[in-house]
């Protein structure tokens, strides 16, 4: 083996990606002293997304003060690389932020505009968005509004709007937000498809983690219908529907509907920001991994993305995951070669996770070990 790509997810809850990528790289050179390594860390646009760029891509950490989830003064970053900056929601609006005073009846996403403002007005031309980890519920209206967008209650008074106000919204005006970003191209990294609002929306399916009782979820999800309502009143889009709409608190919708952005796969975005269909040239095995393959893993997640483009170009995929659900073969006509687990003894998660960095070099050995005998025995 003369080539590798070394491009994981996290495993959730026991190893984050560049740890995953330090492990590979470590074992590839034990049996392969000579190959070379590429190593490309991947997140899910949730916390450690700038950190995973930062680490496959040469760039700077930029470091900038702007308010939290309940408009307090926090230090915050983003990633820069040239005229692209990579902005992670969490950096400014995450969950653990809020730690036990959760409230997504209150909290705003309004720093996280100002990292897109910041990023902007320090000469950056594009933007990549990671939605992931949010404690907010606002459709997005307080990110809008640190970007210029007016909204206007019953009495033409303006006010940002958090999830409990929503519903007060009358009048929208993105005009100061649109000549803002002028010129620049907003991509939000979303990995889900659910609705702005609605029994699958943003509220219904993401409220509760983030604080939401049952009467709030209702309530707050009857207030996102009537920003929506709003939106299709004042600005005539229609994007409620559009899947992926309601991620991060509906911040989805306001990319859509206030910052004029789209909605990408995270793993696609990825994998075009750092050219893999070049890098992967001439490569003779990609390795990848994630928590746990299965049926969902199917539609687009972190291994079915990368398998499918190194398929295009004939090159083997490896992935060494946790867990492998029993639905997990339909990825072998993916472009998955092989599937491996480092699950090496029956124990509980709680256990498990505690010994994955162990399990995990053990069973990337073992992978090692395999293609090296193969390798030698065709010589």
């Amino acid at each position: 083996m003369k080539k590798c790509i070394i491009m994981p997810d996290s495993f959730k809850g026991s190893l984050d990606s560049i740890e995953i990528c330090e492990i590979a790289a470590e074992k590839v050179h034990k049996f392969f002293p000579a190959c070379e390594t590429i190593s490309l860390p991947v997140a899910d646009g949730g916390e450690g997304t700038v950190e995973c760029f930062l680490h496959a891509m040469k760039g700077e950490k930029i470091t900038v003060n702007v308010h939290g989830p309940y408009m307090e003064e926090i230090e915050s970053f983003y990633g820069r690389f040239g005229d692209l900056a990579v902005i992670e929601m969490a950096a400014a609006a995450s969950l653990p932020m809020v730690g036990d005073n959760k409230n997504p009846d209150k909290t705003t996403s309004f720093g996280v505009g100002e990292l897109i403002r910041h990023a902007v007005e320090n000469g950056a031309k594009r933007i990549i968005l990671g939605l992931g980890g949010s404690c907010t519920n606002d459709g997005g209206c307080g990110c809008a509004a640190a970007l210029g967008t007016k909204f206007t209650n019953a009495e033409g008074k303006e006010f940002v709007p958090v999830g409990g106000t929503m519903d007060a919204v009358v009048g929208i005006d993105v005009s100061a937000t649109k000549a803002l970003l002028d010129g620049v191209e907003l991509t939000a990294m979303c990995d889900v498809e659910n609705p702005m609002w609605g029994p699958t929306g943003a509220t219904h399916i993401f409220g509760p983690q983030k604080g939401a009782d049952e009467a709030m979820v209702k309530e707050l999800d009857a207030k996102m219908e009537q920003l929506d309502k709003a939106i299709q009143k004042n600005l005539d889009l229609h994007i409620s529907e559009v899947p992926g709409s309601g991620a991060a608190g509906a911040l989805g919708a306001g990319v859509l509907a206030f910052l004029g952005g789209g909605l990408k796969s995270g793993i696609e975005t990825v994998l075009d920001i750092v050219e893999f269909d070049k890098v992967v040239e001439g490569a003779d095995a990609v390795f990848t991994g994630e928590g746990k393959i299965d049926g969902q893993s199917l539609r687009g997640k972190v291994v079915i993305g990368i398998s499918r483009r190194a398929m295009q170009k004939n090159v083997p995929v490896y992935a060494i995951v946790g867990d492998v659900g029993d639905d997990a073969t339909a990825a072998y006509d993916m472009g998955v070669t092989a599937i491996f687990s480092i699950n090496r003894v029956a124990v509980p998660f709680s256990i498990a996770k505690n010994r994955s960095k162990q399990d995990f070099q053990a069973a990337f050995e073992d992978v090692m070990r395999l293609m090296k005998t193969v390798e030698d025995r065709a010589k």
